[in-house]
């Protein structure tokens, strides 16, 4: 089981890693060694994780998330095979726990009379400022 939160762990079966060639550099040995991890993640069928995440989590994926609900992502940074199982798995970690922080709801509020009086004297201002410059005489 990894633990994510306190309240969501994941099961390793869940979690399906293929590997693929990296691109990049790293010589004749980049062509014959599988280090880049291409891990994918089915959201829609994962029991562990509640709905209200599940939304925020395709949200946040963007691209990443497949029409199907299967997260996939690619790491290819490191050069090691197991650098970058680590690195897959702790990205992956990441995005579900940004996704169970639940967004604060903005209050509409209304500009304070202050606000407003600041505002039409710094137009009156610019106005000024800018009759002033055209040169036109004053009537």
């Amino acid at each position: 089981m990894i633990r994510v939160t306190p309240r969501i762990s994941l099961d390793e079966s869940e979690l399906q890693e293929s590997f693929i060639r990296a691109s990049g550099p790293g010589g004749q040995h980049v062509n014959k060694t599988d280090s880049a991890v291409q891990l994918r993640f089915d959201v829609a069928a994962s029991p562990n994780i509640p709905d209200d995440v599940k939304a925020r989590l395709v949200r946040l994926a963007g691209s990443r998330m497949t029409a199907a609900g299967v997260l996939i992502i690619v790491g290819d940074t490191y050069r090691s095979q197991l650098r970058n199982r680590e690195d897959v798995r702790e990205r992956l970690i990441d995005l579900i726990r940004d996704a169970t922080v639940v967004p604060k709801s903005r209050r509409p509020t209304k500009p304070t009379l202050g606000s407003k009086k600041r505002r039409l004297e710094a137009k009156g201002q610019r106005s000024e400022v800018k009759r002033l410059r055209s040169g036109k005489p004053e009537d």
